[in-house]
């Protein structure tokens, strides 16, 4: 956690200016008591901030550093508040590292920051620690090897960590999805010799009565493909494809812990995507919660599946009233957005317009895919009342708007965030190799902005 400056002995001192003469993210020497200069950039924004910070903090660990004060004094008139919560995450999630089963020395590192006068730092400090260490937490799921997160496992993880925060938790088994008619969930969760697991989360902060917002990730603690099996090199990542499932978790933890007044419900199908005697076949229809038929033409396209009939289980038995899903979901929207940017997919544009806003604030990028009708055409099937996959391409908005088709009338946003969940090779200062924790905390800014924060 970042602490506010009282005088404590430090190893490196960073100012954080804001300069219209040079590049952003420029670090430079500043006379002879060791300090650094992080120049910003004329058109700095909170986002410059929250990179500028953790390029500082990965440059003086690497001097050999074991403390740091932020002065963030040049930039507070320009960048205020938001600039603060920004370069205090930055910072932190620069100090963190993976999960390791293995010994190894981890140096205690301080952060301080100083040049706050006029702000409620006190509270932005608190607020800001919460949400980097749920998004911390989100990583730490994220990297575990699937040996190591069952569905089982992973519903156990966010129950421990729930509970003490005063929100709810319901597991429920196979038996009782079974109970609710969730062909399609179990079509990929009957797979595999752990059983799948439907994860609720409900934090309760707003007025009695009132229909939660919810948040729906895609749980799948490995997926080998199915029969439709992934190459080697597909394989290395997909512990990384229940990072949807991590983001809504840890954005209702730190929802709940700051005690937003918002009511939220985070739905997790955690299911493996294994080879069995059991496993669905290309060609197989199934019958979803919802009553919809499916035709499955690629048992590699199963993150649609869990989804849809979670997406019908928030609306039908939590009565939500919006509804997000995320999901590292398709290949295609890496092809097309890359590493850096997250796909969209829509049916309400108030909506959606809401959840870009609450990007912005996160400083996380996300592109809205357009849904013409054609597109939906793509996913009919002759046998069934659906195809999992598209008959003509265009696979991340084909797999967004199969989703969108359990949504009924609720308005529903999906990401897909298949490209930057997981980097090899960090594209932002703030992150290192591994689970980045995407969308934590555009979920948190959409539910606190809803709730008027």
């Amino acid at each position: 956690m970042v602490k506010l400056w009282d005088q404590e002995v430090i190893d490196w001192r960073i100012a954080m200016e804001l300069n219209g003469d040079s590049a952003p993210l420029t670090l430079r020497a500043a006379g002879s008591d060791r300090a650094l200069v992080m120049d910003l950039g004329k058109d700095a924004t909170a986002e410059t901030a929250r990179r500028g910070a953790a390029k500082a903090v990965k440059a003086v660990r690497e001097l050999g550093a074991h403390s740091l004060l932020l002065d963030v004094t040049p930039m507070k008139q320009a960048l205020g508040a938001e600039g603060l919560a920004a370069a205090v995450q930055g910072a932190e999630l620069a100090c963190y590292r993976q999960p390791a089963w293995k010994e190894r020395e981890d140096t205690p590192f301080a952060l301080y920051v100083t040049g706050t006068e006029g702000l409620d730092a006190e509270a932005v400090l608190r607020e800001t620690d919460i949400l980097t260490r749920a998004v911390c937490f989100a990583r730490d799921l994220t990297n575990r090897p699937g040996n190591l997160l069952t569905p089982e496992l992973m519903a156990q993880a966010v129950k421990e960590a729930a509970e003490p925060l005063g929100a709810e938790v319901q597991i429920l088994t196979e038996t009782d999805t079974r109970a609710l008619g969730m062909g399609a969930f179990h079509a990929v969760g009957d797979s595999a010799a752990h059983p799948p697991r439907l994860i609720v989360l409900r934090w309760k902060g707003g007025a009695a009565g009132t229909a939660p917002i919810a948040l729906v990730g895609k749980g799948v603690c490995f997926d080998t493909g199915g029969y439709n099996l992934k190459t080697t090199a597909g394989l290395k990542t997909m512990r990384a494809d229940m990072a949807g499932g991590a983001a809504v978790c840890a954005a209702v933890l730190a929802l709940a812990e700051n005690r937003v007044p918002v009511n939220v419900t985070a739905v997790v199908p955690a299911v493996e995507n294994r080879i069995s005697p059991d496993s669905m076949l290309p060609g197989d229809v199934i019958t979803s919660m919802s009553g919809k038929t499916i035709q499955i033409n690629n048992t590699d396209a199963e993150g649609r599946l869990v989804l849809a009939d979670a997406i019908t289980y928030a609306i039908e038995k939590e009565h939500a009233a919006k509804v997000v899903d995320i999901a590292t979901l398709t290949g295609a929207c890496v092809q097309a957005l890359g590493f850096t940017v997250a796909g969209l997919v829509s049916n309400d544009d108030e909506f959606c317009g809401e959840l870009l806003n609450a990007a912005g604030r996160a400083g996380e990028q996300y592109w809205r895919f357009p849904d013409f009708p054609e597109y939906r055409k793509m996913i009919d099937s002759p046998v069934a009342d659906l195809s999992n996959q598209s008959s003509d391409g265009c696979g991340a908005i084909t797999a967004g708007l199969f989703l969108g088709a359990f949504a009924q009338s609720v308005p529903w946003v999906h990401m897909d965030i298949a490209g930057t969940a997981w980097v090899d090779r960090p594209r932002r200062e703030y992150q290192c190799a591994g689970a980045t924790g995407a969308g934590v905390s555009t979920l948190y800014q959409l539910c606190a902005g809803m709730a008027g924060r």
